[in-house]
This record gives C-alpha cells, structure tokens and sequence, in this order.
C-alpha cells in the first residue's frame, strides 16, 4: 500500500512488485521521466511487447490524466529472473 510519504518511485516499485509475480524492480526518476528495470520470471517466454504491456499495466494510475506524475518512462528494462 502506498503512503502519502512515499516517493514517486517507490510508489512505482511498489505498484508493479505487488502486480507481477516474483518481481524485482528499480526505478529512478527525475520531473516525470523516469527509468524502470523489473526482474521477474512471469517474463520467460513473453515477446518485449507483452513484458512492457505487463510493466505498464502495473503502473496505469500513474500514467492517467493531466496532472498523471509520470510523463514518460525512458527507459524500461525487463530481464528473467
């Protein structure tokens, strides 16, 4: 559960560790930009598409609307553990 107090980034490590099984992830940002790594074995044997349309999944509600903290997401790495 996120907390008012958390960072943006932990907000998203948060969010796509409790959506996808197993998963580790680091991101690090900077004015909605950000760079996002997910290591997870829900990934084996998925296409680069389906891994990143998984990782966005995760992290929705951060992307929507106007006022959405995350403008982008740079760099998005997503590797088997």
């Amino acid at each position: 559960m996120t907390t008012p107090w958390n960072s943006i980034e932990d907000q998203l490590k948060q969010a796509i560790e409790a959506d996808l099984p197993d998963a580790t992830a680091e991101v690090a940002g900077n004015g909605g930009h950000f760079e996002i790594r997910v290591t997870s074995p829900v990934f084996e044997g998925k296409r680069t598409l389906e891994k990143q349309r998984l990782v966005y999944s995760a992290i929705k509600e951060f992307m929507a609307g106007s006022s959405a903290p995350v403008h982008a997401v740079d760099r998005l790495e997503t590797l088997v553990s």
